[in-house]
């Protein structure tokens, strides 16, 4: 059955025919379509008839929105089209905020794509006809893998286009054509806002295989320093080799957010888990040390929390994932290392219950270790030879799990006990909760709060 969207992007392309105008599917719905992929966000480009024309075929088929009325952008109420004219856009300063807009329905589809930044977003399908326009190779430079930009002179005016070169490439494993780069790499990034930065952070964090193409192709074009200058900050920072046969920090973690990335469907918060593996080892830039001929980051989980806190808080003003993300580094290494050393049952739960998301933290300690596979290991093995330690972290993660879906006490408890509320409750909950941890029931829990408000009772009488 044809989607609604599409059927009103025919009546659409229509009405606006029989006055003598064209439509196309244009940028990433056209790309995603011959790439076969799915794509829902569908944007129409109208040329040929004025503005005025537009906006009363819209009115005549719904109810008319106006998106962006400075850049021409309109849509229909309950459909998922974006509708625009064609326009040419000229940059008045720096960043990705200051342009001068014209809006030209007879400007010209080969004009109007020429403003377009890479050529496979360029393309250009007749919603009635079917037929592609590609006036800059396109469909070639998609059939081999290639990420070419359209216009060497126009591409610079958008700095955060070096960026978005770096995401397509890492989200669609395309190679960077090498003039792409170097025009990449002449760009100012120091004025583009942290939002839109980490709008291109988290397309290439969430839809790419291997996102650490994304990094490694702006530390090709020498654009780290700007945006993300902690993570540099790992280039050649060396590693013990028996522990990091993969070679420095940088490399180790590009490894760990590959990996992290083949677990983020597992994950409560999957762009969250990402950032917190590309910042769990942020420490050891400022913690490695050599003592005797051997490399420590000795204290490295917690010298990395304010260089992770600085990297965050450049992109985001996003408490929670600030919050997530410190937690998950200052814990990282603890799985493993209680896994390693036969550790009890009590500092496992101690462990969790410092956890924001214990089931990520878990996660995350598996993607720290398959990010130190040297590159004669075989990952396959070296997964298999990691289940004993995942399976037992499973296992006391399922009792920490059941343990807190027991009951247990609450400050109503002992209000229903005759106690009034104070400042001793604090003091008693935390420690009834660690009776909780332990795998004690609730009444054990309320006996043990009782003895020590009782007691306080009986000397403040005394």
């Amino acid at each position: 059955m044809e989607d609604k969207n599409i059927r009103m992007a025919r009546a659409l392309a229509e009405a606006v025919a029989a006055e003598g105008g064209r439509s196309y599917y244009v940028g990433g719905y056209v790309r995603d379509r011959l790439l076969g992929l799915d794509n829902k966000d569908i944007d129409i480009e109208v040329h040929g008839i004025p503005v005025e024309s537009l906006e009363r075929i819209l009115d005549s088929l719904g109810e008319r929105l106006s998106m962006g009325a400075s850049f021409g952008i309109m849509g229909l109420r309950h459909y998922a089209l974006d509708i625009a004219m064609p326009r040419s856009e000229t940059a008045t300063g720096r960043g990705h905020k200051d342009f001068a807009v014209y809006v030209d329905p007879f400007l010209g589809p080969e004009k109007a794509a020429r403003r377009r930044d890479f050529t496979m977003n360029a393309l250009m399908e007749d919603v009635l006809t079917g037929e592609i326009l590609d006036f800059f190779g396109g469909r070639e430079d998609m059939r081999r893998g290639i990420l070419r930009h359209v216009d060497a002179n126009s591409f610079g005016e958008d700095p955060l286009r070096a960026l978005r070169a770096a995401q397509f490439a890492a989200r669609f494993g395309l190679r960077l054509a090498e003039q792409t780069r170097a025009l990449s790499a002449k760009m100012d990034l120091a004025a583009l806002p942290g939002e839109r930065v980490m709008g291109e952070l988290e397309k290439a964090l969430s839809k790419a295989e291997t996102p650490s193409v994304f990094f490694e192709l702006l530390r090709q074009m020498g654009q780290l320093s700007q945006w993300f200058p902690e993570l540099e900050a790992l280039i050649d920072v060396r590693q013990n080799p028996a522990f990091h046969p993969e070679g420095d920090v940088w490399r180790h973690t590009m490894q760990t957010l590959d990996e992290a990335a083949k677990l983020r469907a597992k994950t409560q918060r999957p762009i969250w888990f990402l950032l917190a593996a590309l910042c769990h080892d942020l420490g050891k830039a400022v913690a490695t040390e050599e003592y005797n001929g051997v490399l420590h980051a000795y204290n490295h989980e917690k010298l990395g929390l304010p260089l992770a806190q600085t990297f965050l808080r450049r992109l985001t003003r996003e408490t929670g994932l600030t919050e997530y993300v410190l937690n998950m580094t200052q814990l990282h290494m603890r799985p493993n290392s209680l896994a390693g050393s036969s550790a009890g049952v009590k500092s496992y739960m101690k462990m969790f219950d410092l956890s924001v998301c214990p089931g990520d933290l878990l996660l995350l300690a598996e993607a720290d270790h398959m990010g130190c596979r040297g590159p004669e290991e075989d990952r396959e093995a070296m997964k298999r030879a990691y289940a004993p330690t995942r399976n037992s972290l499973r296992e006391m993660l399922a009792l920490y799990e059941a343990r807190m879906r027991e009951p247990y006490l609450m400050g109503r408890d002992l209000i229903e006990a005759g106690f009034a509320p104070g400042p001793q409750f604090a003091a008693v909950l935390r420690e009834t909760h660690k009776l909780r941890l332990a795998g004690r029931p609730k009444n054990e829990q309320m006996k043990y709060a009782l003895a020590i408000l009782q007691k306080a009772k009986d000397e403040t009488r005394a």
